[in-house]
């Protein structure tokens, strides 16, 4: 036996073992990869097979849904960890997503699975929590941090503020848009004060503490030292971006920004989870400011300014063309829905009209009728389904194949509205193309 082998065989039983909840997010995917920089075996727990595998398709995976794991299904899960990082967490209730049951009841679960062990657990909370907090989501994180604090002594807390990394999901996505406005730059609270926290400091912090280099129990906000409003930070990324400061500005009232997120929140029913709901609105106004003080008592690093985190990100082509395309996602899907539920309305009610365009020429008159009455219930049936976050892609698929079927029967059946001076034809092929669009961007993660 070789000594290579042996030393091999003594690294990997010696090595520790970490488990990160929600490894395929935001946060949690960048403490995957900083824990196995440092050496940690490590395992990742999702519900979602498929971002697991497009995010690390090598990482062991546990798949569960994590609100609904029983306090057995957590202990067979934690057996062989040495470490637990939590960084699963939801930003509001929707249909697939309980804020009480993933920030509340599953860490009681996750707590009665830990009891009389000694495996260090690690809470990525969120700055600005506390019982009386204005949003339901800070609500939630501070029963669930209370519940930590009271069960499991030795476990570690961390609250970071706005993280900003090079990936953007939801509010930092809606930051990018903002900034990349084009002609007019829109003042969104811009009094309000927020501190920032780069996501490698976060990663960074998490294998810290994982290493054993921060004191078991401790409780920390994390941020950057100083703060700025809203409308700086605002400035700041657009700076970074590489576009030109705006010339002109405009404030927005506040009624307009509650009205767009109690739409925002409407949308949840249907499956999308805008960055614009209620609770980041209300949180955007209330501001998001940590106070470090602990962290830097327990003998934490300095984390980076918000300059010193955008300077260390790529403001690339890449990152204009999704800021300036991410508010065109919403605005195309409305725009395919209102275009196929309006072309089946109309046809509907113009019924007899549509039949003698196909019985004009030549169509039998049940078989027109047929087509007809099909075409306006499919065109309806397409045009709500779009606006499900779950149907949308196969609604696209459907809408392409569909305008596909209706110009090949109407070259067949109705060839001289080909050179039709109004171009009914011509006019569908860009259809298609802009159905292609949220096919490709549907991707969240």
């Amino acid at each position: 036996m070789s000594l290579v082998f042996v030393l091999k065989v003594h690294f990997m039983s010696t090595r520790k073992s970490a488990i990160v909840l929600g490894a395929y997010g935001f946060i949690g995917a960048a403490c995957v990869k900083h824990l196995q920089q440092a050496g940690f075996h490590v395992t990742g727990v999702g519900r979602s097979q498929s971002a697991a595998r497009q995010c690390f398709p090598d990482l062991q995976w546990n798949f569960l849904d994590i609100a609904a794991a029983t306090t057995t299904d957590w202990r067979k899960i934690f057996e062989t960890a040495d470490i637990i990082i939590n960084a699963s967490g939801a930003l509001q209730d929707t249909a697939k997503d309980n804020l009480d049951a993933i920030h509340v009841q599953a860490i009681e679960r996750m707590c009665e699975a830990l009891q009389n062990t000694d495996k260090l657990f690690i809470q990525i909370s969120a700055a600005g929590v506390k019982p009386d907090a204005a949003t339901h989501f800070l609500r939630t994180k501070a029963k669930g941090d209370a519940i930590l604090q009271k069960q499991l002594e030795h476990a570690i807390i961390l609250r970071p503020a706005l993280v900003i990394g090079p990936q953007a999901y939801g509010g930092t996505a809606l930051l990018r848009a903002a900034s990349a406005m084009p002609f007019i730059g829109f003042k969104v609270f811009p009094e309000s004060q927020i501190q920032s926290i780069a996501l490698d400091d976060v990663a960074k912090v998490v294998t810290h503490c994982a290493l054993g280099k921060v004191p078991k129990g401790t409780t920390a906000d994390l941020a950057e030292a100083t703060s700025q409003t809203l409308w700086q930070l605002t400035n700041a990324v657009r700076a970074w971006q590489g576009f030109p400061q705006w010339r002109h500005a405009i404030t927005t009232p506040n009624w307009l920004l509650t009205a767009t997120s109690k739409l925002a929140d409407a949308l949840g029913t249907l499956g999308w989870r805008s960055p614009l709901r209620s609770t980041s609105i209300e949180t955007l106004q209330n501001g998001i400011t940590a106070d470090t003080t602990t962290w830097q008592k327990a003998g934490g690093f300095p984390c980076k300014s918000l300059n010193e985190t955008l300077s260390s990100l790529p403001g690339s082509t890449q990152e204009r063309w999704f800021a300036r395309l991410y508010l065109l996602l919403p605005l195309t899907i409305a725009c395919l829905s209102l275009f196929w539920l309006a072309s089946g309305t109309i046809g509907a009610i113009q019924f007899s009209e549509a039949q003698n365009v196909l019985t004009e020429r030549g169509m039998d008159q049940t078989l027109s009728l047929l087509f007809v009455f099909a075409g306006s219930i499919t065109d309806i049936t397409l045009g709500s389904l779009i606006l499900f976050r779950r149907s949308t892609r196969l609604a696209c698929l459907g809408m392409i194949a569909v305008t596909l079927g209706y110009l090949g029967a109407g070259t067949l059946w109705a060839t001289d509205l080909w050179a039709d001076p109004l171009g009914p034809y011509v006019k569908t092929i860009p259809a298609v193309i802009l159905a292609l669009f949220p096919i490709l961007l549907l991707e969240e993660r």
